[in-house]
């Protein structure tokens, strides 16, 4: 049993750094160099940046007499492998973290120094400290992870979104913990999310209608029509189309950038995944086929000897509708809704979001991106794996596909 194990945290340690150019068996080399006095490992941390290397060890005192000799060795070992060793005695282990664990995910395009150091300091303005920095990805965004302790989410979250704004960068703050791994159920939005278009309005451009469908929308925008009433009102004016053009509208639904890689992603690490869309199922089913979907709920246009009728059939999928299949789909997968994450832009989507373990706003309008856990505003779908703490190596690792 270790001097740490059973005595306070005065035990006397040992903070052993090596820094310089990386090579292959510095880090066998310190410890095996640590071994001929009986140290205990108390801590290692070691980074590796642009081919230069910082290894820390904490490690306990050696025996009586023999540290002289230890920092003698170490010093010696460092300059033959070309590093530098810097040894500093100390007391016990690092001081304990505070409460409030929280994870920043900061994703610039460029990553600016300025935006850095806003973050950096709203952290500690906070009472947060910033225990960890770790990037996750360098394209097609930077993407940098701070592991911050002292402070509780809710408030870490509140002050820096000014700053985000601010500044022209994405800020996501999650809890840390087991759970951020643990979320194996994503459901997304589909129009204007998972792809780059509205359905209704690829229909509406094979029935001559694209201006009437743009002022019904525009009604529902301002608050003058409800979504079952503009979705009917839409529905309506295709009354009569070819059910033909179904398959050329499956033609012409545009994947947003990253979809593909996000989804083949997910899958391969195990996560299960769905889309509930305000929009039709003749696109999302082809979508579910086509993507290896989980899930994927919708309206469906009514087809009568060949003809749309202008009307749908069965349940409206509104944003109420949205949120229900969000809980339905966790059921089915027997994952706890604490446990989902939900991906969306609109208003239609806010329920949804607001459920999710987890609630992403994707290049949302501004009430959206308020209400929402979370926001990107990058026009990439896959930077969402970054904020489950996925990094753009194990994208790269589990990919063997071309992305989208």
């Amino acid at each position: 049993m270790s001097a740490l194990q059973t005595s306070s945290s005065d035990v006397p340690t040992l903070l052993v750094k090596i820094f310089g150019k990386d090579s292959p068996g510095i880090t066998a080399g310190l410890f095996d160099t640590l071994a001929a006095y009986s140290v205990d490992v108390v801590d290692i941390e070691q980074v590796v940046t642009r081919g230069r290397m910082v290894l820390c060890a904490l490690v306990t005192e050696p025996p009586r007499g023999l540290e002289g000799d230890l920092r003698a060795t170490v010093h010696s070992w460092a300059e033959s492998m070309k590093m530098q060793a810097e040894i500093i005695s100390g007391l016990g282990d690092n001081r304990p973290r505070g409460l409030g664990r929280s994870l920043v995910t900061v994703l610039g395009h460029p990553l600016t120094s300025e935006a850095t150091a806003a973050v950096a300091a709203r952290i500690t303005k906070t009472g947060g400290n910033i225990d960890r920095i770790f990037r996750l990805a360098k394209y097609p965004v930077t993407a940098v992870e701070f592991a911050v302790s002292g402070v509780e989410t809710e408030p870490l979250r509140t002050a820096l979104a000014p700053d985000a704004a601010k500044l022209g960068i994405d800020v996501a703050v999650v809890a840390a913990g087991l759970y951020r791994r643990a979320q194996r159920l994503v459901v997304m939005d589909v129009d204007s999310t998972l792809i780059q278009d509205e359905v209704i309005e690829l229909f509406a451009a094979h029935a001559g209608c694209e201006d009437q469908v743009a002022e019904v929308t525009a009604a529902a925008m301002r608050g003058e029509l409800d979504f079952e009433q503009s979705l009917h009102a839409r529905v309506a004016l295709l009354e009569g189309l070819d059910a033909s053009v179904v398959d050329k509208v499956r033609s012409e639904v545009r994947l947003t950038p990253g979809a593909r890689t996000l989804i083949r992603t997910l899958k391969r690490l195990g996560y299960q995944v769905g889309v509930v869309s305000g929009g039709f199922t003749q696109v999302t089913d082809d979508l579910k086929e086509r993507l290896g979907l989980d899930f994927a709920h919708a309206n469906t246009l009514e087809i009568v000897d060949g003809k749309l009728t202008g009307k749908v059939t069965g349940e409206i999928v509104d944003r109420a509708g949205k949120a229900r299949l969000l809980r339905r789909f966790a059921a089915e997968a027997g994952v706890p809704l604490s446990q989902t994450v939900a991906i969306g832009d609109g208003a239609n989507d806010l329920d949804m979001l607001n459920a999710a373990g987890l609630g992403v706003a994707f290049n949302a309008k501004p009430v959206v991106r308020q209400a929402a856990h979370t926001a990107v505003n990058f026009p990439f779908l896959d930077t969402v794996l970054y904020l489950l703490g996925i990094t753009r190596e194990e994208v790269e690792a589990a990919d063997t596909v071309d992305t989208v």
